[in-house]
């Protein structure tokens, strides 16, 4: 881009040089022929004080009081047209190509019927301009053409050659402009791309086994921003790698258990028809908790997917209700429902049930028979609360922190029974809530217990 606006610049220059070169000679020549005619029209013969009647006189008197510029001609001519004319000229010569002794062209000259033109000779171009000459008083022979001319010719060549010899220079300038440019351009872009090439290298160099690396950050321009925002990408990538990590192996130890003991009891069964039976009893009960660990997997690998969720209108009266229900077949407990919101809410019913059916599991599975659940929904502050809570022992402090993630379950506590679950029910929950743009609570229960609520905001437009 640099070399294409240094060359057009160069061809406007050269272009505005020649057209200069041009206006100078026009003026010059319509100065000079202007001059002619005022002393065609106002001179006289100095020898006889009266008008001039022959036109050599004339030119030789006019030509005697001129003084030319350089590569400028100023010629007299005479004669018939057609013939070779007789010419007078003012007595400074100029370079080999004089016009003067070219009696072709002045003879083409003569003829020609134009005031002004272009004479193009091998010895260069030149710019011409006639007046023809008539007399004060008619000459003594007639004639059908005047019989003389005052010519002035300009030699372009030179001007010309200046006018490019200021082109090339320009040239050579612009291409020494140009390298040095480039050279700076080289240098400075080097410079600015630095830190880009560094987290080329970096993002190269990275594995899935090592998410350690980071790029030093250097001034605060958009580069050092671009490198603040992929070490914070690197950072994310590095939990999103360890959490998979850990999930991976969290998941492999959960499913290894169930096999272990499968494998082992198949193993030992032998030919006893009850011992038999007692076997196939207890690997189906593996199979089947193998079964639910898949199947909680699955869930909440699609829990990423954008259709997880799919909202529609709801009656949260209607909705708490059949959660309410369903509850109650889980187990012998002091069922309540406790409160009911009276209004419609985009939610999606299958995975609110879903969610809020696994939290009466969890209540059940943390409280003894005859203790009390309660199941409710109410309005709060612009949000909408879904609540389960229980009257059992309640949460540890330092179990509250951990109980939503993956495979991890909370201290048990005397006189409470636990499912031998994989951890995986509350992380379900978890990821319902969050589907729903909303997030699930963990709030003591008054006279003891815990209580779980799905806050969701008022406007889940999607």
């Amino acid at each position: 881009m640099m070399a294409v606006a240094l060359t057009a610049v160069a061809m406007t220059t050269r272009s505005i040089l020649l057209r200069d070169v041009d206006h100078r000679i026009s003026q010059l020549l319509t100065q000079e022929t202007r001059e002619f005619a005022n002393f065609v029209d106002q001179g006289v013969d100095p020898d006889t004080g009266a008008r001039f009647t022959e036109p050599r006189r004339l030119l030789e008197v006019f030509l005697q009081r001129q003084y030319s510029d350089p590569d400028e001609e100023l010629l007299g001519l005479t004669g018939a047209p057609g013939s070779a004319p007789s010419v007078l000229r003012q007595p400074r010569d100029t370079a080999g190509a004089a016009l003067y002794r070219d009696r072709d062209a002045l003879a083409r000259i003569l003829a020609s019927s134009a005031s002004f033109g272009t004479l193009h000779r091998p010895q260069g171009d030149v710019r011409w301009a006639k007046v023809p000459i008539a007399p004060a008083r008619p000459p003594a022979v007639p004639s059908a053409a005047p019989p003389g001319a005052f010519v002035v010719a300009f030699h372009a060549g030179h001007e010309q050659a200046i006018a490019a010899e200021a082109f090339r220079t320009q040239l050579a300038i612009s291409g020494v402009a140009l390298l040095m440019t480039t050279g700076i351009g080289w240098a400075v872009a080097g410079r600015i791309l630095a830190p880009v090439r560094v987290v080329r290298r970096a993002a190269a160099q990275l594995t899935e086994q090592d998410l350690t690396r980071r790029i030093p950050v250097r001034g605060r321009d958009d580069i050092a921003l671009l490198a603040e925002t992929f070490n914070a990408m690197l950072d994310r990538l590095e939990r999103a790698f360890a959490a998979q990590r850990q999930f991976v192996d969290d998941a492999g130890h959960e499913l290894r258990t169930p096999i272990t003991i499968v494998r082992g009891h198949l193993e030992l069964m032998g030919d006893d028809p009850a011992e038999q039976a007692e076997t196939i009893r207890l690997v189906t009960d593996e199979l089947d908790r193998m079964s639910r660990i898949v199947e909680d997997l699955l869930l909440l690998a699609k829990a990423e997917r954008p259709d997880f969720v799919t909202p529609g209108p709801v009656q949260l009266g209607e909705l708490t209700a059949d959660v309410f229900v369903k509850a109650r077949a889980l187990g012998e407990r002091e069922w309540v429902l406790d409160g009911v919101a009276d209004r419609e809410a985009e939610l999606d019913p299958q995975r609110i049930t879903q969610a809020m059916v696994q939290l009466a599991q969890n209540a059940v599975q943390h409280t003894v028979p005859g203790q009390r659940i309660r199941i409710g929904s109410r309005e709060a502050d612009g949000r909408i609360e879904l609540y389960v809570a229980d009257s059992g022992p309640g949460v540890r402090t330092e179990d509250a922190a951990v109980i939503f993630e993956r495979f991890r379950r909370g201290t048990p506590r005397r006189g409470t029974r636990t499912s031998g679950g994989a951890g995986l029910g509350l992380s379900i929950v978890k990821a319902i809530a969050e589907g729903h743009r909303g997030r699930v609570e963990l709030r003591p229960t008054e006279g003891g217990g815990a209580t779980f609520v799905l806050v969701l905001e008022e406007d889940h437009d999607r």
